[in-house]
């Protein structure tokens, strides 16, 4: 009888459900308006203070319009070359910059290129993927497994290397240059692809990037 009983006061009938859903989603709508009203009044605060909160930031027609300006400057190269790639030389010459050509030429050109000097762009184009997806890529990946590690375990030495990782950071690539290449020629690794895979898998900016990003979330 005890176990029935409780258990029959404890469960709600279906009236009682419905009004509490009632009353959550009631209180839920007049949370979302004191949200919006709050975010009024803080607009009209700092419009009349001259700043804007970055948590709430402000609609800006000339920041629009600027930024607009800069988005059609950075793609303008692109547009440029997507454009006088479909055209022949006589074309390119004689024709403006942004205006296509009198012949379609976009695939005789690929064509070209493609053949010239028995296909060496097609070389050219593998080594740059392999040496960005195996390099960035693992890159990448050292970057995220060291600093998280660096970021959640407490060891000895871990000033020290925070320090190592400021000091590579601080070297520019151009000072290694030399230094790598003498290294690579003793271990006979000149004119290989590992000449260029193994440097671009150390990225000190990266580990440390990484760090402070697994200590802060």
């Amino acid at each position: 009888m005890s176990a029935a009983t409780t258990s029959a006061a404890g469960r709600l009938t279906d009236g009682e459900l419905k009004a509490q859903e009632k009353a959550a989603r009631k209180a839920e709508k007049a949370r979302q308006k004191r949200i919006a009203a709050d975010e009024a009044a803080e607009r009209k605060r700092s419009a009349k203070a001259g700043f804007a909160n970055v948590n709430n930031p402000r609609r800006s027609t000339l920041l629009t319009v600027l930024c607009a300006v800069f988005a059609v400057y950075c793609l303008f190269p692109f547009v440029y070359l997507l454009i006088n790639a479909t055209k022949t030389q006589a074309d390119f010459t004689s024709t403006f910059g942004l205006g296509f050509g009198k012949t379609f030429a976009l695939f005789d050109n690929i064509a070209t290129v493609f053949s010239y000097q028995d296909g060496i762009f097609a070389r050219w184009l593998f080594n740059t993927i392999l040496y960005v997806v195996v390099g960035a890529g693992g890159a990448t990946l050292l970057a995220i497994m060291g600093g998280y590690a660096l970021a959640k375990f407490r060891f000895p030495g871990r000033k020290a290397v925070f320090v190592v990782i400021i000091g590579a950071i601080s070297v520019p690539g151009i000072a290694l240059a030399v230094p790598q290449f003498l290294l690579f020629a003793k271990l006979g690794l000149t004119n290989t692809p590992w000449a260029m895979i193994i440097p671009s898998l150390i990225s000190p900016f990266g580990l440390y990037l990484m760090w402070i990003f697994s200590e802060q979330a």
